[in-house]
């Protein structure tokens, strides 16, 4: 197997704990403005990141590979107003995305076919994920102006409950 990709896999599992981490930091910011449906939102995010992170943690396990947990960084984002969160999500999820389509085209390079094949799962999710967070951002611009139309969009995310990844290693 690849050293590089194995490194990269190994890089994606912090990347995901920090993007929990960024989505409780997120979830926390919004708690305080009592935005409770937006802090749910946001919680079920970061339990959607620790996951994913967990399902690299076991392709690599299932592989034999060696995982090395780094330190989580602090999330250094500040935020104004209630649309800064959403957009620096949606910013996060671009980048999340660019590193899977890093670590996908080593794999095409290497003919690492069956990396590739897990990862499938990841860059359907990541195209999900991005279109998530620009709606996020489209309805607040749309509605959140409004008391009423915030009040209603906090009470829809209020409903997300999390569900656990299909993906089965």
């Amino acid at each position: 197997m690849n050293d590089k990709i194995k490194a990269l896999l190994n890089e994606q599992i912090n990347k995901e704990l920090y993007s929990a981490y960024l989505y409780v930091d997120i979830a926390n910011y919004y708690d305080e403005l009592d935005l409770d449906g937006y802090a749910n939102y946001y919680m079920v995010q970061a339990q959607e990141e620790r996951d994913h992170a967990l399902l690299f943690m076991k392709y690599m396990q299932n592989n034999g590979w060696k995982v090395t947990l780094e330190a989580i960084a602090k999330p250094d984002k500040t935020y104004g107003n209630i649309l800064d969160p959403l957009e620096a999500a949606a910013e996060h999820e671009r980048y999340v995305t660019s590193l899977i389509n890093t670590i996908y085209h080593e794999c095409y390079e290497a003919r690492d076919y069956r990396t590739m094949k897990f990862l499938d799962w990841f860059v359907d999710e990541q195209m999900e994920e991005e279109d998530n967070a620009d709606s996020m951002i489209n309805r607040y611009k749309l509605f959140g102006s409004d008391p009423k139309g915030l009040y209603a969009l906090d009470q829809e995310y209020a409903g997300r409950v999390y569900t656990a990844p299909s993906l089965v290693l």
